[in-house]
């Protein structure tokens, strides 16, 4: 009897080991429920705070319990799931497909619902001339559909970003599983080896190009909820609220503003990296494409504690390429320069004209861009490792920055043609990019 006692006790013991995520995300649901019932049902009878509390409370049990709960879920549902064939990214993709289609028509239904819940709470306020009307439960559930939904996509894209690379990891081992039958026969047919050794480098560099699109399809599937997102908070920011309720919309703009930028960014470099870039190529100066960007940062550069000191050659500074690329590229650079530099330090914005000759003789103009600034960090990467995406000289991540601004100024750049260095003089930091005249 007490044997079997014993392994009873066990058995129970490694169930709750085995599924203590998923027993956790349960009970922060269930906990979750209180708060946003009385938020509902009691609706005329909190204060805008309490209801705000009860919508941050409610909002982060609900949102644990999503992680807990979908991550289990979804690890229960493709355990064994590991294709064979060299067909994985369709299959992949297709699941990856399906998975938004569901969380986006659900997050449709549920924003509809939160929409005429706020209409059905204006409305019976207006039927019933209610002395006392309080709309923050409508404002929270509305939010609460945003930032739910941000979090299932945040977890649905997290595992099936991890599930991919497992399968390119595979796939990377079948390579080299091929590679190794290559080398045994060689002594057979050397032509034949060095055919299976091309393959299956094409392969590896297959692999390559799906991470890029994954990055691509990924940016482009956020980026259409965030913009729904940035709507309907401009919208709430015309209502009438308290100050307290506007502080919470105004951090809540500033952010989604943010992360639609980074989000932008991350898709402009992936396709700039995937040899994608369109290049429009007309004639301009660049000295005057520098004044106007320095024009249409005034603000900006005038709220900083820099000093701009602009020494721009008098030369002629024409060339033939793509202003919209080079704008950025340019943009980029002073941008980290107010970024990243030491307050009260002054930063120096150089052009000028280089000669070299060519092997055949011939005279070659290259149009030079420089710009120094003083770091207020300590200086301690190369270049290969700052122009990485993600990258950040700031090991500190103090400043504002999402380590994308260098990876996409070296990836336009030689989109372009041109050539992009960086050196480092203790605590100087010199950005130079240099260009042809005219660009084939």
């Amino acid at each position: 009897m007490a044997t079997k006692w014993k392994n009873m006790v066990n058995k129970i013991k490694n169930f709750f080991k085995r599924n203590r995520r998923l027993l956790l995300g349960l009970v922060s649901l269930i906990v979750c429920f209180p708060f946003f019932y009385s938020l509902i049902a009691y609706r005329w009878y909190h204060p805008t705070e309490e209801a705000w509390f009860f919508g941050i409370v409610g909002n982060v049990l609900l949102g644990i319990g999503i992680i807990l709960v979908l991550g289990k879920m979804m690890q229960n549902k493709y355990r064994y799931w590991l294709p064979e064939d060299e067909n994985y990214y369709s299959e992949w993709r297709m699941k990856f497909r399906k998975q938004q289609q569901v969380m986006g028509a659900t997050g449709i239904v549920l924003g509809l619902l939160a929409c005429w819940y706020m209409s059905y709470l204006t409305y019976s306020a207006q039927q019933w001339a209610y002395s006392y009307s309080n709309y923050a439960s409508g404002y929270v559930l509305i939010i609460t559909v945003i930032i739910q939904y941000g979090i299932c996509q945040f977890v649905v894209v997290s595992f099936m970003g991890k599930k991919l690379n497992l399968l390119m990891e595979r796939m990377a081992e079948i390579n080299r599983q091929r590679l190794d039958e290559a080398l045994e026969i060689e002594h057979q047919s050397i032509a034949k080896a060095m055919e299976i050794e091309k393959k299956s480098l094409e392969k590896v560099s297959r692999s390559d190009q799906l991470k890029v699109d994954l990055i691509t399809n990924v940016s482009h599937d956020l980026k259409t909820p965030l913009t729904s997102m940035v709507g309907y908070i401009e919208l709430m920011k015309k209502e009438e609220l308290n100050d307290t309720v506007r502080d919470y919309v105004e951090v809540i703009s500033a952010k989604a503003v943010k992360l639609k930028e980074m989000i932008e960014s991350l898709f402009s470099l992936a396709k700039a990296s995937s040899g994608n870039v369109e290049l429009h190529k007309e004639s301009l100066e660049l000295n005057r494409l520098i004044e106007q960007i320095f024009a249409d940062m005034d603000d900006r550069i005038k709220g900083s504690s820099l000093a701009y000191v602009m020494q721009l050659t008098e030369e002629n500074t024409s060339m033939v390429t793509d202003n919209m690329h080079l704008y950025r590229i340019c943009q980029n650079l002073i941008e980290n320069t107010l970024k990243y530099s030491a307050k009260g330090t002054r930063v120096f914005i150089r052009t000028y004209v280089k000669t070299r000759e060519t092997a055949s003789g011939e005279t070659e103009e290259k149009l030079c861009l420089e710009i120094v600034n003083t770091a207020s960090y300590f200086m301690d990467f190369q270049k290969e490792d700052i122009v990485e995406r993600f990258a950040r000289a700031d090991k500190a991540r103090t400043s504002e920055g999402n380590g994308l601004g260098l990876a996409i100024v070296s990836t336009y750049t030689s989109a372009l043609g041109g050539e992009f260095d960086i050196r480092i003089d203790c605590d100087q930091f010199k950005a130079t990019l240099v260009f042809s005249r005219q660009i084939e």
